[in-house]
């Protein structure tokens, strides 16, 4: 394979973050659509978001902890990219990939048959709980193609193509939406309404359709292949390390989320059908910018196996810059549209309301979000995971729990919540920011 000298000139950065973004927003896509749509049928509406923001979290939370091996794919293979040895990890991505499913199924089988406990634990009950159980159940068969599809996209990243990912998620998306509102709604003489069965069942065959585009892909278009040996690849240890680490990461971040969640739910019906609002929103805009944050894991890692200190610390300069520009826009969007948007998810007037007293802190912390993406993208792409782990043990237990239960003390409800996220972010940012000028900036090319 020919190996290319990176591109981090504007176009260059862009042609790899513009088709990123669009592959990363994809999951939040199908998580918001099932959202605004569930959010307007008939049939206990404030209940069903509610549920579907529930069980969205929680099938959120073990996407991002398994998802983990993506990222450490990709730095792998950008490194062997980087150093012209592709060679030597020819069967890697096959074993890592199979790995990660055998325990995703291992996870489904267990979370399946807890769902009821699992969901007791974030407070629901009454109706809350059975829909969350009722959507979680059929939800669930997609986690393993999600992951499969991920651990494609994490060769595809390595390998410095972007595109493919993005085609595979335009397809899933779109199909998504389509069959949202056909099984959601029904189509008359064809299809009766499913309610919040239909939302789940839409996002379980756009995963399945997206899970075939991606092993169809992955066959033609990588220099890889999915002939399985027992001899494991002498990366396989290190992958696995990096990414147990980036899960005990994910794990940290997500007992931080499922707080969040847990915390909303206990303050009533309302308040956590807005925190699903704002949740998604939040999720929408950290998968968008992480599209610049997808840059660099994708070119850090090459850079590490070319030694190519100088262009690294350039490059984390203008991801910064680029992300930050696009946060800014991305909030100033959002406010010209401050009250349409909480409308296009909800016509209940609690819910509107609790939604828009915190909508505007969502908005103000998107530049901090988008320097924590950039760094974490980088850092996943230098494979310093132990680097990533011990960050978010220290944001999430040394700053975001106690600042929730103080909040919680003083009966901020949702604002406390989303002051907490800004804390939080504001770690994860800076901790980041200093450990890299410490450890880059004095490194020779």
């Amino acid at each position: 394979m020919n190996v290319q000298k990176s591109n981090i000139t504007f176009k260059g950065i862009n042609r790899l973050a513009i088709p990123a973004i669009i592959t990363g927003i994809a999951e939040p896509l199908l998580s918001i659509t099932d959202t605004a749509i569930v959010g307007n049928i008939d049939i206990n509406p404030v209940e069903s978001l509610a549920a579907v923001g529930i069980a969205g979290s929680f099938i959120s939370a073990l996407i991002w902890i398994l998802a983990q091996t993506r990222s450490a794919i990709s730095a792998i293979v950008g490194k062997y990219l980087g150093a012209k040895k592709l060679n030597e990890i020819a069967t890697l991505p096959s074993q890592i990939i199979a790995i990660n499913l055998l325990l995703s199924v291992v996870i489904y089988l267990v979370s399946n048959y807890f769902a009821t406990e699992i969901f007791q634990l974030y407070n629901a009950k009454g109706l809350i709980l059975n829909y969350s159980v009722e959507y979680y159940k059929i939800r669930v068969f997609g986690f393993p193609l999600t992951l499969f599809t991920f651990g494609v996209f994490g060769v595809f990243r390595g390998l410095q193509n972007t595109f493919w990912p993005m085609i595979i998620s335009i397809v899933g998306v779109s199909i998504n939406v389509v069959l949202d509102f056909a099984l959601v709604f029904g189509i008359e003489g064809l299809i009766e309404p499913m309610n919040i069965r239909g939302a789940a069942w839409a996002s379980v065959i756009s995963q399945a359709i997206m899970a075939l585009l991606a092993l169809i892909l992955f066959l033609k278009k990588t220099p890889f292949n999915f002939k399985f040996s027992f001899t494991f690849n002498k990366e396989i240890k290190n992958i696995l390390s990096i990414s147990f680490n980036l899960i005990i990461r994910a794990i940290s971040l997500n007992i931080a989320l499922f707080m969040a969640n847990a915390y909303a739910t206990k303050y009533g019906d309302n308040y956590i059908a807005a925190q699903t609002i704002a949740f998604q929103i939040w999720i929408f805009f950290a998968f968008f910018i992480d599209g610049y944050a997808s840059v660099g894991n994708i070119v850090s890692g090459k850079l590490l196996g070319e030694r190519d200190f100088k262009t690294m610390r350039i490059l984390s300069v203008k991801l910064s810059k680029y992300s930050v520009v696009i946060s800014i826009i991305l909030a100033v969007i959002c406010a010209v549209l401050y009250i349409p948007i909480g409308r296009l998810f909800s016509q209940e007037p609690l819910v509107l309301q609790s939604f828009y007293s915190v909508f505007w802190i969502v908005l103000i912390m998107q530049p901090i979000n988008a320097i924590a993406f950039v760094f974490d993208g980088i850092y996943k792409g230098l494979a310093e995971a132990v680097t990533l782990r011990n960050l978010l043990l220290i944001a999430t237990f040394l700053g975001f729990v106690p600042a929730l239960l103080i909040g919680d003390y003083y009966g901020l409800k949702l604002h406390g919540i989303w002051i907490v996220f800004t804390v939080w972010m504001l770690l994860r940012a800076g901790i980041l920011v200093i450990k890299f000028r410490k450890s880059y900036l004095t490194k020779n090319t």
